[in-house]
């Protein structure tokens, strides 16, 4: 039972952190399209970076505890990228840049989605292995 838990939670945290990058993903192609300006635009999409890192982290951290070595290494990529964003202060988007970067912004935000994406189809598949083999025994 308690693998199933540590499956339900990882899963819980990927759907939240597809649901900050289609967020942020919303609202570059609101500016894209000129629904919103670029400072509401900006702020939105800085408002909701830091939590999107920091819920990485705590899943990369939550598998080495739980002993998911495989699905820990598969956050590594997706850490150490954020984490040299941060550090090198790129993670945040300039109002003044945002229309010179908003095709850069786009993609880089696509190719996270997808990432998360296939993280979160292996951790459905670990769920369900977790819960047919639970109910065997």
């Amino acid at each position: 039972m308690g693998e199933v838990l540590t499956w339900v939670i990882s899963f819980l945290i990927l759907i939240t952190l597809v649901g900050l990058i289609v967020y942020q993903l919303i609202s570059l192609a609101d500016l894209e399209f000129d629904y919103i300006n670029p400072y509401d635009s900006a702020s939105r999409i800085n408002s909701v970076v830091l939590p999107e890192f920091i819920l990485q982290g705590v899943l990369c951290v939550f598998y080495l505890v739980t002993g998911h070595w495989f699905m820990a290494l598969l956050c590594v990529p997706y850490l150490y990228y954020n984490f040299n964003l941060y550090s090198k202060r790129h993670h945040l988007i300039d109002v003044t840049e945002i229309f010179n970067l908003l095709d850069w912004e786009k993609k880089k935000r696509l190719f996270k989605l997808a990432y998360i994406i296939l993280t979160l189809f292996l951790t459905i598949f670990w769920l369900i292995y977790s819960t047919l083999d639970d109910y065997e025994d």
